[in-house]
Parts: structure tokens; sequence; C-alpha cells
């Protein structure tokens, strides 16, 4: 559709609900060229034949730019061929993971140790699909089925690192009462059972359920994940209502760690950890 000599195209110029960080690295180059040209955004959008605050939108990554605004910024800005092969690498946000967690979500991959906590729900990483798919199910607003499709997938696709990663430990320590918690009925809490269990069979996955009697708790501010990367930094990362937030000072992660270890020593151990889970999925 063109308005007044500047296009907007319906479909293609919705806002992006999730930035990518190839969206936000687009956007950068084409402002930083428009700039060193010496070009207002003003000047530079009626030049493209788009709006200044379409411009605007892809500068700063709110916006997938469409074939015609990419061969017009090409024109404009010296026809050097950047922005055309960049467009080949644009994406959208990674389906089915919340934005603040894909950052973490990357850092996961190329981890060399894992430490997970959680007293609200069973880690991500050990969560059978029927499980995630009652997970989802409960989310407020209500998702769509796509929407729900894409969360389990990419909650499923996370799952791989646990069996392609053999030589990596991964730690994780869940609340007795999550487990008894029977969220989704029966049948998903019995497939679950059985998941975990096989999910963390491997010598390098521990699962330590911390038991509903423990008199002591480390960790009572609540859920946590914490990582160490191959150059040896140790990172970590907290979530909430609708935020996450990754944690790289050394003196706070050193806290966090000192907090799990002490955990770990309050939790079952693994293999009375793994008698905990057989007999809740037998009384089922």
């Amino acid at each position: 559709m063109t308005t007044g000599g500047v296009e907007t195209t319906a479909g293609e110029w919705e806002r992006e609900p999730d930035p990518s960080d190839s969206l936000r690295t687009f956007g950068a180059v084409v402002q930083a060229l428009r700039e060193h040209a010496g070009i207002s955004r003003t000047e530079f959008g009626t030049r493209v034949r788009y709006s200044k605050h379409t411009v605007a939108s892809v500068e700063l990554g709110r916006r997938m730019p469409d074939a015609s605004f990419v061969d017009r910024a090409e024109e404009v800005l010296g026809n050097t061929g950047a922005l055309r092969r960049a467009a080949q690498h644009l994406s959208r946000g990674e389906p089915g993971l919340a934005v603040w967690f894909r950052r973490w979500a990357r850092l996961e991959r190329v981890a060399v140790s894992l430490c997970t906590y959680e007293c609200r729900l069973v880690p991500g990483l050990l969560q059978s699909e029927g499980y995630a798919r009652a997970v989802f199910d409960n989310s407020i607003p209500l998702l769509t089925d796509e929407q729900l499709e894409a969360q389990v997938v990419a909650r499923l696709e996370r799952q791989e690192m646990l069996a392609n990663r053999p030589h990596v430990p991964f730690s994780f320590i869940v609340e007795e009462a999550v487990l008894r918690r029977g969220l989704g009925g029966t049948d998903v809490m019995r497939g679950l059972f059985d998941h975990v269990l096989a999910y963390t069979a491997p010598r390098n996955v521990t699962l330590q359920v911390v038991p509903l009697g423990a008199p002591y708790h480390a960790c009572l501010d609540g859920p946590m994940r914490l990582l160490e990367t191959s150059e040896g930094r140790r990172l970590g990362y907290s979530e909430g209502q609708q935020n996450g937030r990754l944690i790289a000072d050394a003196k706070e992660v050193s806290l966090l760690h000192q907090r799990y270890d002490t955990l770990r020593s309050q939790a079952l151990p693994p293999q009375e950890s793994r008698d905990l889970l057989e007999r809740l999925r037998g009384e089922l």
C-alpha cells in the first residue's frame, strides 16, 4: 500500500513482538550507514519511500524489512551489497522461547556445567511432552494452538543437550512439593516420572529432591540457574513473573553457588531421590 508516496505493507510491517539479535544488528548497520552518509531519518525515509517511523522501527530492530526497503536502502547508501547480504541472515525472535530467556538458552547450549534449582515446577530440561503441554496450557493469557505448539517444540529441543553432551555435568534440585502437584492429571504425572527417571539415569545428570520435611533450606529466595563457560566464567540466572535476569557480577554469582552447594547437602542424595520418584509413581 502507498500513502502519499510512502509505502507500508500491512502483513510485513507489523511490529516484531520479540526482536531477534539479527534484526537489531541489521538495524544498527542501517543507522550507521545512514548517519555516515549524513542523511537524516526523515530524508532517508523519503528517499526509500517509507515513513520515518518505519525507518526508525527497522533501525531499532522492531520491524522485519521487506525486499523493497532493503533494495532502496542499498541504492541510497552506496550499493555496497552489505545490506542485501545481511538481509539474507535475518530471522525473527526464536519461537517458543521468552525474549528474556533467549540469551540464557544460548549460553546453556555451550556451557561446561549447568545447575538448576526449581521450587515452582519441574525444570524445563526434564519435562515430559505431556507435562510441558500442561504447563503451557495453564498460561494466562491463553496461548493459541500455534503458540502452544511452538513452546512445546522449543522446550523439547532444549532437552536434546542432555543426550548430546554426555561429558557435561547437569545438576538439578527440585522440591518434593513440585513432584506431588498433579499438574495435568494422573497420566501426565505418570509419564513425567518415567521421563525424569530416564533423563536422570546417565552419570552426568544428577537429580536431588528437597523433601517436604527438610528442616533447613538455603534457597528460600527462589529458583536459580548457574552455569560455567568454557573460559571458566560463572554466570547465574533468576526468573520471575514475565521477566528474567542474567547475573554476571562475580560476588553475586559466588553467593548463589554457596546457596546451591548448601542446598545440595540439605536435599536427598541422588539414589534416594530416584527412589522417591519411583514411590511417587507407584502411588498414582
